[in-house]
């Protein structure tokens, strides 16, 4: 049980502790980890189309230092972790990749407030939709 971990992040600072307890976890149990970042393609519904390549790969290389840093967390905790951008609508691609590696565990943040009984637009769709545990923490903003 929990031997594959799928880790969706944003990039932002507020995930570090996600990713920290996410390692932990994985480290206590000897799992295997694998770090997504998913460029949102609905960002580029309203953009011009001669510009969304340039914001796609901006994005891109947005992703990349994250999963990176993610990756640097997980390696301090004695955790390899396998690394994965893709594009597309993030709860979509969450969950395909979840059954693609046959994830045991998604743990993620969420933006919203549980005491409010409301879950962020992205992880609402994944605890909703997956037919595994997910683990959404509450993401504190800084």
């Amino acid at each position: 049980m929990y031997d594959t971990i799928l880790v969706p992040i944003d990039g932002s600072d507020s995930m570090t502790p996600i990713v920290e307890d996410a390692a932990a976890f994985a480290a206590e149990r000897g799992a295997s980890v694998h770090l997504l970042y998913v460029v949102d393609k609905r960002a580029f519904l309203t953009l011009a189309q001669e510009r969304q390549d340039e914001v796609c790969e901006e994005l891109e290389a947005k992703g990349s230092a994250a999963l990176e840093t993610a990756q640097e967390t997980m390696t301090e905790f004695g955790v390899d972790a396998e690394l994965s951008l893709r594009r597309g609508d993030p709860a979509d691609e969450i969950l395909d990749y979840a059954s693609e590696i046959d994830a045991g565990l998604i743990a993620m943040g969420t933006h919203a407030r549980f005491e409010d009984n409301i879950l962020g637009s992205v992880s609402r769709s994944v605890v909703i939709e997956s037919d595994i545990p997910v683990l959404a923490t509450p993401i504190k903003a800084n």
